[in-house]
């Protein structure tokens, strides 16, 4: 079965990273949502309960609190160490500090303040920040740079949205979680399909034909191209003005 060797082989490389890097093992982000569910399932697989945190990070008045139980009950199921730590108060403190920002300003602010707690337990007990980006959302830019897109390594970030719920049904990922709207929870009401502007199904099958080398007509095409296109610096290591030439 294709699952059980794709289940295998990200086991295998998760195994093989952490124990590469001399690390005592992974911290990751538990939204509650599919992505951070299934990246914690195979997370336990490969290295063991004991050897993964979760981290529940909710911003009070904006994370839905089914997010909250669904993530608390995924740490538990799985046997893993977790901690809630509340956002909110520190959300405030950077916007009351720095001034009224814009609502883009804001929302990536939200999603960098967890990259800051997620690293600061993984310093504490010399583990790595596992991702928990998937393809669609890589190949689009649909991540913050320096937030959930500022990790150690990505278990799933070659499997498409829609793979990633097939391998999470799969591995026995509560069925609650995979049907529910994905969302980045950055402000009340959002959901990740209705600020993509399609479905992952729709993207995906964009995403594929764009991988495959081919061109199409619509507007949609045209749109996914450019978002690719244009997000291609959170992707890469920061350009360097090359002098070495005037130098030596």
């Amino acid at each position: 079965m294709v699952w059980e060797k794709v289940v295998r082989r990200i086991t295998r490389f998760i195994k093989d990273y952490v124990e590469m890097c001399g690390a005592n093992g992974v911290v990751l982000g538990l939204s509650g949502g599919v992505d951070s569910t299934t990246v914690a399932f195979l997370c336990v697989r490969s290295l063991g309960n004991d050897k993964v945190m979760g981290l529940i990070m909710p911003e009070e008045g904006v994370t839905k609190k089914e997010d909250v139980e669904d993530a608390i009950q995924v740490a538990e199921k799985l046997g893993i160490n977790y901690k809630i730590v509340e956002i909110g108060d520190i959300v405030r403190e950077f916007t009351e500090k720095l001034g009224k920002g814009s609502k883009i300003a804001v929302a990536n602010l939200k999603p960098r303040i967890r990259m800051i707690v997620n690293y600061y337990f993984a310093n504490n007990l010399n583990r790595l920040v596992v991702g928990t980006g998937n393809k669609s959302e890589l190949m689009i830019g649909y991540f913050t740079k320096y937030g959930d897109g500022g990790v150690d390594f990505l278990p799933i970030g070659d499997l498409y949205k829609t793979e990633v719920f097939e391998l999470a049904r799969y591995l026995g990922v509560p069925e609650k979680i995979i049907n529910k709207k994905p969302s980045a929870g950055l402000w009340v009401g959002q959901t990740d399909e209705g600020e993509i502007g399609m479905s992952y199904v729709e993207l995906d099958n964009l995403l594929k034909a764009i991988e495959r080398g081919e061109k199409r007509e619509g507007e949609d095409f045209k749109r996914v191209e450019r978002m690719v296109k244009e997000s291609q610096h959170k992707r890469k290591m920061p350009p360097v003005a090359s002098v070495r030439d005037l130098l030596e």
